[in-house]
């Protein structure tokens, strides 16, 4: 069954909340992996779906549905140790949030009706929200009201796109579901002004729980006040399940032949998401909220090259996969780096070579492979939008975009050589490394790595079939 991705963390998380800490750890990764072998059956064909009216598999769910269940089930390892070592004040309702996270993340993939994907986005601002606040400090109260509250602005006006879309349905007197398939099939009789309305309040409503400049303002906070596990399901699982409401209504813009209309107005966003990042990050202090700022960047990044299409559609949807894998990984690592240092500003760090051999190299093998240096799938994804960008007659576009890489890259750089050559902080550790939590980094950005040089036939098969939906593919 098809709805077996929602259950099996849903009911696992509702369990998670009474259960003591160490046995909610345990159920953490058993969950973990009975959803993983539900996601992977669902790829190779098996499970049909009980309310078919409102979910289905689609090429570009499939794909965030498969990396959403592979990150947490390298997240939930790395918190079996994390929360063996961190004194949280509510280690059981973490370990229920992060499950029901998991549930509202895997119902958005599959949803295919437009009011369930709003409903499944939502749920995952209301389950996420309390991984934000454990540390109970000032800061993160902060940071989750303003998730909680900007994101919620946001959603409501992509509910306002669903209302529009109705309006386009009846005006062009179109008789189906509200569902994004039947809605794609008919596409062309749609009314066309309120079908571009939908989509802006789509962009709108969804970007910001994207992160898209200027709707970014909740994401570095969040990501940085949150445990470091939740900071790794927020920016390498949750910003894929934001992306895929942009994309769906993209998909049936194109499919309407609109598909200018919508390119456009993501390419410019996605050149202004990549530039405000490399601005704030060129005066970091928080090595968190760096990370943060290269997932409003990266987001950029997807947005720009789907709205370009053609080439660099493919390569969008090849830089999310990547991105997914090594961002995971460095939020992960970052989270070795705090409980070494017990500090989140980089001033605060230094000499991590010596001192914390195995996270350094993984942390910096990761800055490698998000800044788009070889042998990590990012290289392939940035250059085949580039390609893409100049096969569509959009050379400045291309030029702004290569100049926001750039700024990103120099600012990241200097960070990144303080904290692991500079004299930095000179105190002992507070905590030695642990082969539970340096693992899962190394895991992710190994696929990355294998990703690169060898994609399985049906993943190929599926970034394609993604891209195509978009006015892309490897064939543009």
């Amino acid at each position: 069954m098809l709805e077996s991705v929602i259950f099996i963390p849903l009911l696992a998380g509702l369990a998670a909340f009474f259960l003591p800490p160490r046995p909610g750890r345990a159920l953490l990764v058993a969950a973990g992996l009975l959803h993983a072998a539900a996601v992977t059956a669902i790829l190779c064909g098996a499970g049909n779906a009980l309310w078919p009216q409102y979910f289905s598999v689609t090429a570009m769910g499939a794909l965030v549905l498969a990396l959403t269940s592979f990150l947490y089930l390298m997240t939930a390892i790395y918190a079996v140790s994390y929360m063996a070592t961190v004194e949280l004040h509510a280690e059981p309702a973490c370990n229920g949030a992060m499950l029901l996270f998991l549930a509202a993340m895997s119902m958005a993939a599959i949803a295919d009706h437009v009011i369930v994907l709003w409903i499944a986005i939502e749920a995952t601002t209301l389950t996420s929200a309390p991984l934000i606040l454990l540390h109970r400090s000032k800061g993160a109260l902060e940071a989750a009201w303003k998730y909680v509250l900007i994101c919620s602005v946001g959603i409501a006006l992509a509910l306002l796109s669903a209302f529009f879309l109705v309006l386009a349905m009846n005006l062009g007197r179109v008789h189906t579901a509200l569902g994004y398939t039947a809605l794609t099939r008919a596409a062309r009789s749609l009314d066309p002004v309120w079908l571009k309305a939908a989509f802006i309040f789509s962009l709108i409503g969804y970007g910001t729980k994207m992160g898209l400049a200027p709707m970014h303002t909740w994401l570095p906070d969040a990501h940085s006040e949150a445990v470091s596990p939740a900071s790794a399901l927020l920016s390498g699982a949750l910003l894929n399940c934001a992306f895929l409401g942009i994309y769906k209504g993209h998909a049936l813009l194109t499919a309407a032949g609109l598909g200018d209309f919508s390119g456009r107005i993501m390419i410019f966003f996605g050149l202004a998401s990549i530039i405000v990042a490399g601005a704030f990050i060129m005066h970091q202090n928080d090595y968190k909220r760096m990370l943060a700022y290269s997932s409003i960047e990266n987001m950029g990044i997807i947005a720009f090259g789907s709205g370009i299409g053609g080439l660099a559609a493919a390569g969008a949807v090849i830089h999310m996969i990547h991105h997914s894998l090594v961002k995971s990984s460095l939020f992960l690592s970052s989270g070795n780096i705090l409980l070494g240092y017990g500090s989140k500003k980089i001033n605060g760090t230094g000499r991590m070579m010596t001192r914390l051999p195995a996270t350094a190299t993984a942390f910096f093998a990761g800055f490698a492979g998000i800044s788009g240096m070889p042998p990590f799938g990012l290289v392939v994804s940035e250059i085949l939008i580039t390609a893409g960008a100049m096969r569509a007659g959009r050379p400045i576009a291309a030029a702004i975009f290569l100049a926001g890489l750039l700024l990103v890259f120099s600012g990241a750089s200097r960070h990144l050589i303080r904290m692991t050559f500079g004299p930095g902080h000179g105190g002992e550790l507070l905590v030695e490394e642990n082969t539970l939590r340096v693992l899962p980094s190394y895991v992710l950005l190994a696929a990355s790595i294998t990703l690169t040089f060898w994609m399985p036939g049906i993943m190929t098969g599926i970034v394609n079939q993604a891209a195509t939906l978009i006015g892309g593919g490897f064939h543009g």
